[in-house]
């Protein structure tokens, strides 16, 4: 469907903005002020969600656990995120006498500051992206390769056990899953042949009749989608995988020794990575900014990213109110002896559909070769063991 030149304003409206500000400025500062601008509309876009977020998430938990969310602060408890923000800022900030003083204060920047890198490259509407590289994919798993490094400063620099035992397990987590997100992305590399986070949008930016050529919608698709979740959910520290801070085992993780506006970083960046993976996903494997059927091409493209990434926030904070904490053992035993054979497995089937061709073969193929390997890794993996009924004990 044709979009018509009003619509087409308004899904460039604000490429359209930038140009007519950078206008009046000599051309040899356009560029600079063009990426400035893109810069300051990504901090301060994806904190204001991070702000909404958090109310609708408590919102959720307390509807989902039959409780009441915020209702105090604001209407319907709305400006619950402002009281946060100003309790973090004004809480005293208290360093531990034997810390490393300097690499305590930098952990949570890394960590911000590596979550903003990552929103550079995606593309959140059409022409609009900060930083269209040729190999903007692998620019993004390189910056959220540096959290771990950020987790590790945070409890080392601390010099408390309790942290740097938080550390160990965070990245061992984080490591392990950030495999299964690497091998989930190379099947898309397989198929559209680019690294380029927007050439990867514009190859499932086709229809068949009013159908989106979307790849998960494929077999192997799916089932890299589904996987690529289940790491983004372990890589943001999302329950059930939120063991880097359980604090019912290592009292509050790696940054057990942080207060004030320090530790309120680090919650903003577990949510900032929360949406830059939703983004990702939302890019590698749901047409990015396309829309879900041709007959609303009309509506602009970047509320159909942001619209995916939200139903992404629901998931997750669904999940959240569902699922239990998983144990240490369940959680590394998942990620290597299910979900990265799976991944492997997922690459020989995208390998097999890249060459097979055209018809309904490769489907048949493909389906069967996944659904197999699931059910017989799946029992051998976590079949019922004999034990016993469990015990509970009161303290008199």
């Amino acid at each position: 469907m044709a979009t018509t030149p009003f619509s087409t304003q308004l899904d460039q409206i604000f490429v359209l903005l930038r140009d007519w500000l950078v206008g009046y400025l000599p051309a040899a500062y356009r560029p600079a002020a063009g990426a400035v601008l893109g810069v300051l509309g990504i901090i301060s876009v994806f904190p204001a969600l991070f702000a909404l977020t958090t109310v609708f998430e408590r919102k959720g938990l307390g509807r989902m656990q039959n409780r009441f969310g915020p209702n105090r602060v604001g209407p319907y408890g709305f400006f619950q995120p402002v009281a946060d923000g100003i309790k973090a800022l004004i809480k005293e900030d208290v360093i531990p006498f034997r810390a490393d003083g300097v690499v305590h204060f930098v952990a949570p920047i890394v960590l911000l500051v590596t979550v903003f890198m990552g929103f550079a490259v995606l593309p959140v509407g059409r022409n609009m992206v900060l930083a269209d590289m040729d190999s903007g994919l692998l620019f993004f798993f390189a910056m959220g390769a540096a959290t771990e490094l950020s987790v590790f400063m945070a409890g080392w620099s601390s010099r408390n056990k309790y942290s740097l035992l938080g550390a160990m397990r965070g990245i061992a987590q984080m490591i392990s899953y950030e495999v299964v997100l690497l091998l989930s992305a190379v099947s898309i590399v397989m198929i559209g042949g680019s690294l380029s986070l927007s050439k990867i949008v514009e190859a499932q930016n086709s229809y068949t009749g009013i159908f989106p050529h979307w790849y998960v919608f494929t077999p192997w698709g799916l089932a890299g989608f589904l996987m690529f979740g289940v790491a983004a959910t372990a890589e943001t520290n999302r329950c059930p995988f939120d063991l880097p801070e359980g604090e019912s085992e290592i009292v509050a993780g790696y940054f057990t020794e942080y207060s004030g506006f320090k530790f309120a970083i680090f919650f903003i960046g577990e949510y900032l990575a929360m949406f830059s993976l939703s983004g990702m996903a939302t890019t590698l494997f749901l047409g990015g900014w396309s829309a879900p059927l041709s007959i609303l091409n009309f509506i602009p493209s970047w509320i159909w990213f942001f619209g995916k990434v939200m139903i992404f926030i629901f998931v997750f904070i669904w999940v959240r109110g569902t699922l239990p904490r998983l144990r240490q053992d369940q959680l590394m035993n998942f990620a290597w002896k299910f979900v990265l054979p799976l991944s492997l497995v997922n690459l020989i089937v995208t390998a097999l559909w890249r060459f097979m061709g055209e018809g309904w073969l490769r489907w048949v193929v493909s389906t069967a070769i996944l659904a197999a390997f699931y059910v017989l890794v799946g029992r051998a993996s976590f079949r019922r063991k004999n034990i016993g009924l469990r015990s509970y004990r009161y303290a008199e």
